[in-house]
């Protein structure tokens, strides 16, 4: 039997040796071993322009915070972590705020529920609630620009341009759209070293030919990822041959991503960043005793208003948000096949896409195939315009017969609900206890924690809503637990932003 504590399996982990510079950010990963043995990795940002002055404190510390956002992952296995580069007090409470954060969100998620890749007796640590979950005493050093004074100046940001964290999925291209027609459009696209890049590639070639905005940094934090993974005593050593729809361990992912986007969004005075997630994204949940957020705290509303709090504070003045987090993920690809049918053209959601012919194609089995198959088939539109062919529609069709898909309950008894209407699947046992009409899946919807309005800044608020109810069934207000549907005009506009209030448990 294994204890929280017996996940301590390295005596350190530093993150230094920083280098900057105009093009790209270099820090190496320094792992000290129980035994004393030491191994280094280094973690690489690169840009295709400059960026960066070596000389300026403010680049630096940018530098310093991109440098260790990787490290946030690893809290509960470690004596000690030390963090070397220019940081504040904003910072430093921040990046000890994040990991004891993401600490407690890998331990409930990655630990106490199921992982295939755990070896045993990983599997069974005994639960129990800690005062901090996070075992690393957090260090933070300052060898190399002691010299340097940092001052939070504040930036006068445009407010009409949007920096997009961009991909190939449905999410980040309707996000696209709605900004081409809103404001000023910055997608920046950034190229993991692993696989992941596939499902970008057709998107990117896209907006690299029609989106001068478009930027495109270089990152190897998949690199990092996995020779950390290696080092683990409990992960199975073929754990990159294991086909999963989760990580070994980390959960910390999308902070990795979105510091990279911030040189360009600073750069260029961007006034927002957007991450496209959806209604079910922001999620609480308790397992026994222990609060947390189901493993999707950095897909969350409280994610974004997390960072847009840290944006304010260190004088930056950026909002981050998602303009769809009113839209279930079925609306969100009703909307862009419909309204950005060129866009929608470009969707790859699949992390085991291959190229053919010059273009990334999805699998057609996996579980995120599945979905998007029943999806565009539920809104009786054609999979074909994702690359998927007739053999693998007919495939997943059947197997949605007998196999669910990962959305939350309502969402995966509405899809279920159209595409047994529609004769698209067989009408089973399995399919007849999952379809269920729900109604407001294909409505705007705020209320409760997943969507508000406040949630939105109010520069965007009515011009974005106008446009999405033009594709919805209505607006629902949550009102006791109960959805009430209510008219446009009766939508709440007036009230405040509220991004800055803190979320985190």
């Amino acid at each position: 039997m294994k204890h929280i504590r017996d996940l301590v399996v390295f005596r350190q982990l530093s993150v230094g040796h920083l280098v900057i510079e105009p093009k790209r950010v270099k820090t190496t990963y320094t792992l000290t071993k129980m035994d004393g043995e030491t191994i280094s990795n280094d973690l690489i940002y690169f840009y295709d322009r400059a960026y960066f002055n070596k000389k300026e404190a403010k680049d630096i510390n940018l530098a310093s915070m991109m440098a260790v956002q990787v490290a946030l992952n690893y809290g509960l296995f470690c004596k000690t972590i030390v963090f070397d580069g220019l940081f504040d007090t904003v910072d430093r409470r921040f990046l000890e705020d994040m990991m004891e954060n993401t600490s407690r969100e890998i331990l409930v998620n990655k630990f106490f529920n199921e992982n295939e890749f755990l070896k045993p007796p990983y599997d069974a640590i005994v639960p129990e609630k800690l005062q901090r979950f996070t075992a690393a005493n957090v260090l933070f050093r300052n060898s190399q620009f002691s010299d340097k004074k940092l001052e939070n100046i504040p930036i006068d940001t445009k407010m009409d341009h949007y920096a997009i964290l961009s991909s190939g999925g449905k999410d980040s291209l309707l996000t696209y759209g709605l900004i081409k027609e809103l404001g000023i459009a910055h997608p920046v696209f950034i190229n993991e070293s692993g696989r992941h890049w596939f499902t970008a590639i057709n998107a990117y070639k896209y907006f690299r030919e029609k989106e001068p905005n478009t930027a495109k940094p270089w990152c190897n934090s998949d690199r990092i990822f996995n020779w950390m993974a290696r080092q683990m005593p409990f992960i199975k050593e073929n754990f990159q041959n294991i086909r999963a729809d989760i990580y070994p361990i980390r959960l910390w992912t999308v902070g990795v991503f979105l510091f990279g986007v911030l040189p360009i969004a600073l750069k260029r005075k961007v006034g927002n960043i957007l991450i496209g997630n959806e209604f079910d994204t922001t999620m609480k949940g308790n397992y026994k005793g222990i609060t947390h957020y189901q493993g999707l705290y950095d897909q969350s509303k409280y994610f974004d208003n997390a960072l847009t709090r840290y944006y304010y504070k260190k004088g930056w003045n950026i909002n981050q948000f998602s303009l769809l987090r009113s839209l279930s993920e079925l609306l969100i690809l009703k909307i862009l096949v419909k309204r950005y049918p060129e866009l929608q053209k470009l969707q790859v959601s699949c992390h085991a896409a291959h190229e053919h012919d010059g273009r990334m194609l999805p699998c057609g089995k996996c579980e995120k195939c599945r979905r998007i198959v029943g999806m565009m088939t539920a809104l009786s539109e054609d999979p074909k315009r994702c690359g998927y062919t007739n053999l693998q529609i007919q495939n997943t069709l059947q197997t949605l017969s007998s196999k669910s898909v990962k959305q939350i309950g309502s969402d995966v008894a509405h899809l279920y609900h159209l595409l047994v209407k529609g004769g698209h699947i067989e009408t089973n046992e399995h399919t007849q206890k999952l379809a269920k009409m729900y109604p407001q899946i294909m409505q705007l919807r705020f209320g409760g924690d997943r969507s508000r309005i406040e949630d939105l800044p109010l520069h965007i608020r009515k011009p974005l809503l106008r446009m999405l109810v033009e594709y919805s069934a209505g607006i629902s207000i949550k009102i006791d637990r109960a959805w009430h549907e209510i008219g446009y005009p009766d939508l709440p506009f007036h009230v405040p932003y509220k991004p800055l209030e803190k979320t985190l448990i």
